[in-house]
Parts: structure tokens; sequence; C-alpha cells
């Protein structure tokens, strides 16, 4: 599904990712930077909290937030300065910062489904810079949803 995601990325979006621990929010980021042409392992920047990837389609800034404790450690992590760079930004637990993101992010909440492998994804367009690509959105998630 990441893979797909990407697909529709641009220079300066933002992918706020959310959902409880072990829900797959690393591994969307993994597929996403794949579809990008990511040709490095992309791994958890939990304990780094931002790790950058290049060589792709657009450089890739996959944050984790789950280890701040105040909104204003979410502004010392140059966020302005990532998305001038003309790459995207990944944050998993960004749910957690709203209040300093852009106005213009997607939501993709990812949640347990029923079996132990199974995942539930929602995709949630804050602002205008998803909205206008949600029909492509939705039809590139199409081979995931169960009808």
């Amino acid at each position: 599904m990441g893979r797909a995601v990407s697909a529709l990325a641009r220079p300066g979006d933002v992918v706020v990712l959310a959902g409880d621990l072990g829900a797959g929010k690393t591994a969307f980021v993994q597929g996403f930077g794949q579809g990008l042409g990511v040709t490095d392992r992309i791994t958890s920047p939990t304990f780094t909290l931002v790790h950058v990837y290049d060589g792709g389609r657009l450089p890739v800034h996959h944050l984790d937030v789950y280890r701040l404790e105040q909104l204003s450690e979410a502004v010392d992590l140059g966020l302005a300065e990532m998305l001038d760079d003309g790459g995207v930004v990944l944050i998993e637990w960004g749910d957690a910062i709203t209040p300093v993101l852009p106005h213009d992010y997607l939501e993709v909440r990812l949640t347990f489904g029923d079996g132990d492998d199974d995942r539930a994804l929602a995709v949630r367009s804050v602002g205008q810079s998803w909205a206008g690509r949600l029909d492509h959105l939705h039809a590139a998630l199409t081979p995931w949803v169960e009808t």
C-alpha cells in the first residue's frame, strides 16, 4: 500500500502515520520508499528520530516522534527545512504533533484486523494538497479494498 501511495507523492508532501504499536507504520514507509526507488534498507528511526533516504525519485525524510515529550521538540526537528529540499516527509506517530504540522498532509491510519497479519488502512486528507489527489489515491488502493 505504501508503494501505491508513493506513486502520487509530490515534493513537499507530508504523510502522517498513525496507529497502534506494531500496526505497520514502518512497513508502510518501507513500501513507500521502495515505490520511490529508494534502495537503502529503511528502518524505524525510533531512537534517532529522523532518517533520510536519497537516491529515489524524491528524498524521503522518515521521522518517528513517539519519544518526544513536548510539541516544541517537534519544531526543533527542522520540518520546514526538510520540506524545502523537495522531498517527502513521513512521520510515524505524527497524529501526536498535528498542531505543529503544515496545513496540508495526508493521514494514514493503520489498525489491526481480524487475523494476525490483517491490517485496515484509512486515509484522510487535511488541507488542499492531497484533497485533489484523493480520487487517484482511492483508485491506487482499490486492490486492497474488501467488498
